[in-house]
């Protein structure tokens, strides 16, 4: 397989193109440059079902993002793509997209078109408009990679299973924000065990500014402390114990970096002594940002930046487990878990759909529609070839920021694990709308 062209040569290869046409004008009477813009209607749409003319560029004026509508023959081996497995986990996304009226023809259409890879393709390019996106003017964005990870433990406590996985504390208390809301002090009104409203006759305050608050916030996270709300236990008070007594133990995993990795991922199986699975899958989270641990490793000079991988620190750390409760420590961000005794097709992600191996991928949905397909072109993280792909936008995560920002997901066990745990290069993406819808930027 090919690498993927780097986005310089995309520039130059547009640029030729170019120049030929002003040449040879006569011969290229549909050329349009990237540059040139037509503007959307007032109401930001476009005729439902009218495919959007080739280089119409879409420029929400947010985050420096900007989409051009593009040929499919713009994407890296399109044609040689295993487009059944593509439509399959689009199918998956239709049972969410399916209630919205916008996505109801395609979705129906899905279901009639049949597992014949010439026919899964028609349908793809017959109904989507692939959409390339850029974020301040670079094409080129981050491709990393995720799994579900299988934990050895068990349900109780033993000698060898002593480190608890939590589900939702009793004293957690999630206040919806109103929308823009980032300053000042608020009054809170309980609503029940885990749930309160901002309202002017709360019997609660809380001071907006001791949270750790950012753009994509949309509630504060935190528990009753007299008579104020204030934000809740971080990682290194929770692993000090200030958890005991305080929520539900689903299960105890055997090592604590294991552990750790399990809340970086969200979602899990415990493996316990019996050959009993026990699925994982993310409840809520204390909402305190991701912080690398791989990032401070390499600060502190525990670990060459270069070997900063998932593989790297966890074999670090097995060899210094005096540095341990420091290294995890220094990321505050901690998730909790509900839990299933029957595992299901794969772990659900943030659209509410089981993921696919190989086929579903977290974004940030501020700038991707959950559910719909997107093209990825970067590198295979065990060749080092060109890994080209039409996947499904299902999940998110809370380190993936950006436009052209992706998390791939590898599905579980180890051998996912040390894919996912190798993988991060440059990337670029696609994203497939169907023809005539723009893409929504929250």
């Amino acid at each position: 397989m090919s690498k993927i062209l780097p986005s310089k040569k995309f520039s130059l290869i547009r640029c030729w193109i170019l120049c030929f046409c002003v040449l040879f004008l006569s011969a290229c009477p549909h050329v349009r440059k990237p540059t040139d813009k037509i503007p959307p209607s007032e109401t930001g749409s476009v005729t439902p079902g009218k495919p959007l003319p080739q280089n119409y560029v879409f420029t929400p004026g947010k985050a420096g993002v900007s989409y051009r509508a593009v040929s499919y023959q713009e994407l890296p081996q399109w044609p040689i793509q295993s487009f059944v497995d593509s439509l399959d986990a689009f199918k998956t996304s239709c049972s969410k997209l399916q209630m919205q009226p916008a996505w109801q023809p395609i979705c129906q259409q899905a279901a009639r078109t049949s597992r014949h890879n010439q026919h899964a393709r028609v349908f793809f390019e017959t109904y989507f408009t692939p959409w390339e996106v850029s974020q301040n003017g670079q094409l080129a964005g981050t491709v990393t990679g995720y799994y579900e990870p299988m934990l050895p433990g068990d349900t109780r406590q033993t000698a060898q299973a002593r480190f608890p996985i939590y589900g939702i504390p009793s004293d957690f208390i999630v206040v919806p924000l109103n929308a823009g809301q980032r300053q000042g002090v608020v009054r809170i009104r309980l609503t029940g065990a885990n749930s309160g409203v901002i309202t002017p006759n709360g019997d609660y305050t809380a001071n907006l500014a001791s949270f750790p608050l950012n753009e994509k916030t949309r509630a504060l996270k935190g528990r009753i402390s007299g008579n104020q709300l204030i934000p809740y236990y971080t990682r290194a008070q929770i692993n000090a114990g200030a958890l005991n007594g305080k929520a539900p133990v689903l299960g105890y995993a055997n090592d604590p970096v294991e552990l750790f990795f399990l809340h970086v991922q969200g979602s899990g199986q415990l493996r316990t002594p019996d050959g009993r699975m026990l699925r994982l899958s993310f409840a809520d989270k204390n909402d305190y940002p991701y912080v690398s641990i791989g990032k401070y490793m390499a600060n502190k000079g525990y670990l060459p930046l270069a070997q900063t991988s998932m593989q790297g620190i966890k074999a670090w750390l097995q060899q210094h487990p005096q540095q341990l409760a420091e290294v995890l420590g220094q990321n505050p961000s901690y998730v909790f878990f509900r839990a299933s005794a029957e595992p299901a097709s794969g772990p659900t992600g943030a659209l509410g759909v089981p993921l696919t191996k190989g086929y579903s991928a977290a974004v940030d949905s501020h700038f991707m529609n959950l559910g719909a397909p997107l093209f990825v072109a970067t590198t295979h993280p065990a060749n080092g070839f060109g890994l080209n792909r039409l996947m499904m936008a299902q999940d998110t995560g809370s380190a993936i920021n950006g436009a052209v920002r992706v998390d791939y997901f590898w599905g579980y066990g180890d051998e996912a694990g040390a894919l996912a745990g190798k993988m991060k290069y440059p990337g670029y993406v696609w994203q497939l709308l169907p023809n005539g819808m723009l893409p929504q930027v929250k």
